[in-house]
C-alpha cells in the first residue's frame, strides 16, 4: 500500500466563507467553501472558523495532529484581533481576562488587550456597518479553547458586541515555549504548506 502524503497547510480564510468543503445547506445558490481556494485533497480543518469569522486556518491530513491541536485539554492558544462596538471599560477588560460565564460554562481565563489604534488589516467584503454615534475599539484576545462562538459570546456577555473577528495566530507547545503559526505573508483567500522549518516544532507529537 502506498504511503500516504502528509499535508500541513496554513489559509487565511475571508469572510462569507464555510469553514468545510461541501455546503450541505441545499441551497439554490451554493455558498463559499473551502473547497473553492483548496485544491488538496482529504485535509481538514483544525478547530473551525465561523462563516462570518476571518483569518488563520490550520489544515491537515494527519489524524493525530489534527486531535492534539484541536482538543481543548492540550490548552493550545489561539490570537484574534476583535473588533467590538464601544470602547471596553476596565470592568469588562478584567471580566474578559478572568473568564466569563455563558449559560453553562465558565470560560477559561484569556489574555485582552485593548489596541491603542486599530491594526493593519485588509478591508472586509462587505465592510462592517458602521454607526456614526457609536465608536468601535479593537482588541487582541488569546484564548486557550475555542467554544462554538466562543469570542462574540464573551464579549457580548460583558456588553460589546463583536464587529469584526480575525484569527491571526495559533500557537504550538513545543519545550515549555510558544511558538506561533501566523498570517503573514498570506493575503485573504491563499494557503501555503509548512516549511520544514516550521514542521519541526510537532515532531515530538507524530510522525511528520
Amino acid at each position: 500500500m502506498a504511503k500516504k502524503n502528509r499535508h500541513y497547510l496554513l489559509f487565511n480564510k475571508p469572510y462569507n466563507v464555510l469553514c468545510q468543503f461541501t455546503d450541505n445547506s441545499n441551497l439554490e445558490n451554493p455558498r463559499p467553501t473551502l473547497k473553492d481556494y483548496i485544491k488538496v485533497p482529504d485535509v481538514y480543518s483544525v478547530g473551525r472558523l465561523d462563516k462570518d469569522s476571518e483569518g488563520l486556518l490550520f489544515l491537515t491530513n494527519n489524524a493525530q495532529l489534527k486531535h492534539r491541536l484541536s482538543h481543548r485539554q492540550f490548552a493550545h492558544p489561539r490570537t484574534y484581533l476583535v473588533q467590538v462596538e464601544r470602547i471596553p471599560d476596565q470592568v469588562a477588560l478584567n471580566q474578559l481576562r478572568q473568564g466569563v460565564r455563558i449559560k453553562d460554562y465558565k470560560t477559561r481565563p484569556a489574555k485582552v488587550k485593548l489596541l491603542d489604534s486599530p491594526p493593519s488589516v485588509p478591508p472586509r467584503d462587505p465592510p462592517i456597518r458602521y454607526r456614526k454615534t457609536v465608536p468601535t475599539a479593537w482588541l487582541e484576545m488569546t484564548l486557550t479553547e475555542g467554544r462554538n462562538r466562543q469570542v462574540r459570546r464573551m464579549t457580548a456577555a460583558v456588553g460589546y458586541p463583536t464587529l469584526r473577528l480575525i484569527r491571526i495566530a495559533i500557537g504550538v507547545q513545543r519545550k515549555g515555549k510558544i511558538i506561533n503559526l501566523t498570517l503573514e505573508g498570506l493575503k485573504p483567500g491563499q494557503w501555503r504548506e509548512l516549511t520544514p522549518s516550521e514542521l519541526i516544532i510537532f515532531k515530538d507529537w507524530t510522525h511528520i
